[in-house]
């Protein structure tokens, strides 16, 4: 990504503000139950723990970048909807039968705070509440609702984040190829951000080729993630397990730390060419995904 993309103090707070309206609108979509109702309290947290919101800051970002009015109370709902789905699936890759992580975003994870039993009926209830969130979301034609679920939708399945984790099990130890690497990112990572970019692109009415070009832009930021996900494998302070990539085939462990980083930065560039052809009415996403990646390219460089 390219240096005139800078974010400016005004644009930093701007970005603050809408994280905060993000947080506020989760607590209220998700609202809190009777002391005893467990899986609503570990839905609430597993959603709720301070975190990033890239999935939908991003959602946010480019469907105003296109033209959108994001006050419309919809785009905000579709937004949530994504972390909520985001969430559940972290949720469901911390549990012991899969990566049995032990802390996530600096605290105990969900399975290990609640239970097994609730952090699975957890992960099903949230991705439950984030389709029927997009259902009756205000503001937004019933075309539009309908298209936003399917892409999500899609995004979860066999044809992304379930078959990116079955791959990531059953094949991450094996000896395999830089493409079949790149290929389990793209369905745990890039997936699901290809359907975040594309209900941004339906809420703003975008135009095919635009959402040509947002799905390109998706899968270099998916791969960019997950490269930026296994350097930070074995460092403190992620909020998250340390070496929990030991004995896995990564993209780190076959290039080295030199060469990942510079396959990061070709992805980013090419991310970068897309997004700029995608967005001709403002600059905000880019603006976000640069500032976000040279803080954390920072520690390797």
């Amino acid at each position: 990504m390219t240096a005139h993309v800078d974010i400016t103090a005004n644009q930093q707070s701007e970005l603050l503000q809408l994280h905060h309206d993000l947080q506020n609108h989760l607590e209220l979509l998700l609202p809190a139950g009777q002391q005893t109702d467990c899986v609503r309290a570990a839905m609430r947290a597993g959603t709720l723990a301070p975190g990033k919101r890239i999935r939908p800051l991003l959602l946010m970002l480019a469907a105003r970048d296109m033209g959108c009015d994001i006050q419309q109370r919809g785009v905000i709902d579709m937004a949530c909807a994504v972390e909520m789905v985001h969430a559940a699936s972290l949720i469901l890759d911390d549990m012991p039968s899969m990566d049995n992580a032990l802390m996530r975003r600096g605290r105990p994870t969900v399975h290990r705070e609640f239970g097994e039993n609730v952090a699975i009926l957890a992960a099903v209830a949230l991705l439950s509440r984030a389709f029927e969130v997009i259902a009756i979301a205000p503001d937004l034609p019933a075309g539009q609702k309908s298209e936003a679920i399917a892409q999500l939708s899609s995004a979860v399945g066999l044809q992304g984040l379930v078959q990116g984790q079955f791959q990531d099990l059953h094949e991450g130890a094996q000896s395999r190829s830089p493409e079949a690497v790149a290929l389990t990112n793209e369905l745990k990572t890039s997936v699901l951000f290809r359907a975040t970019l594309q209900m941004a692109a339906i809420a703003a009415d975008a135009p095919p080729l635009v959402r040509q070009k947002l799905s390109y832009f998706a899968q270099d930021l998916g791969q960019a993630f997950q490269l930026l996900d296994d350097l930070a494998d074995g460092c403190k302070h992620t909020g998250k397990d340390v070496h929990k990539d030991q004995g896995k085939s990564t993209l780190v462990q076959m290039l080295g730390a030199e060469g990942a980083v510079r396959r990061l930065r070709d992805h980013l560039r090419s991310a970068d060419e897309h997004l700029a052809g995608a967005c001709h009415q403002g600059i905000a996403t880019r603006q976000y995904m640069h500032a976000l990646f040279n803080q954390q390219l920072a520690m390797f460089s």
